[in-house]
């Protein structure tokens, strides 16, 4: 059986774009867009980051979240 499946689009990691070195857990716009609306962590396959921005932006994103700047979870 064939599927017709549309090509996926290749997301570019907009990180890599901007030439973003490190990411500041202080920077909460820019963390902003990488969790959603309940507080969780977006993966990287729905937000197109590369691993490398990906695993900072977690770590900057839990690193908020000890200093009270974001929420664990919103309801």
């Amino acid at each position: 059986m064939a599927f017709n499946r549309r090509p996926r689009r290749v997301k570019k990691c907009k990180l890599c774009s901007m030439k973003v070195e490190y990411i500041d857990y202080k920077n909460i716009d820019l963390l902003k867009d990488f969790i959603n609306e309940k507080g969780k962590i977006i993966p990287k396959r729905l937000n197109g980051n590369c691993s490398k921005h990906q695993r900072m932006v977690k770590t900057a994103i839990k690193r908020a979240r000890q200093m009270a700047l974001l929420p664990f979870i919103n309801d």
